[in-house]
């Protein structure tokens, strides 16, 4: 699933004629409705020299959270750390912005331009621990391939 998906989030990308926040709309829409355990997929950047994210495009239900404190939640933490973030259960993690109550999972991957955390992708899901290695590999993938765009 994710090979073929590979192509098809290269080619949406590769259309400069639309929009880069288009084409990032189509991104998200692509996963949510192709990956099962993607619920909720969205794209936070940081809000210019603030020390917080701001909410980019994304697909699935409309969140509360347009702005996240750099350290808050997992979209938060990501931002500070530079690391990836999968949390097999959010009920475990004590620093976790709840957006919806039917949200068991969550994956944070950071997206860089020139080495520097500019944002990041960030997945709900409804499935308990639904994410592998290959989840991780793939959202860098995207994350390398939106970088072309926005550098």
């Amino acid at each position: 699933m994710f090979e073929k998906l590979r192509k098809e989030v290269a080619v949406l990308l590769d259309r400069s004629e639309l929009k880069t926040d288009i084409r990032l709309q189509q991104v998200c829409e692509l996963l949510k409705n192709t990956v099962p355990h993607y619920d909720w997929v969205g794209f936070y950047f940081k809000n210019g020299d603030k020390e917080e994210l701001k909410l980019g495009p994304y697909a699935g239900a409309p969140t509360d959270h347009t702005i996240i404190p750099f350290g808050k939640g997992i979209c938060g933490q990501v931002a500070v750390s530079n690391q990836n973030f999968v949390v097999p259960d959010v009920k475990a993690q004590d620093n976790y912005i709840a957006c919806s109550i039917t949200v068991k999972a969550e994956i944070v991957v950071p997206l860089f331009i020139n080495g520097e955390n500019i944002g990041q992708i960030d997945i709900d899901s409804n499935t308990p621990d639904p994410f592998t290695e290959e989840d991780e590999r793939f959202l860098e993938f995207v994350n390398r391939e939106v970088a072309t765009i926005l550098a």
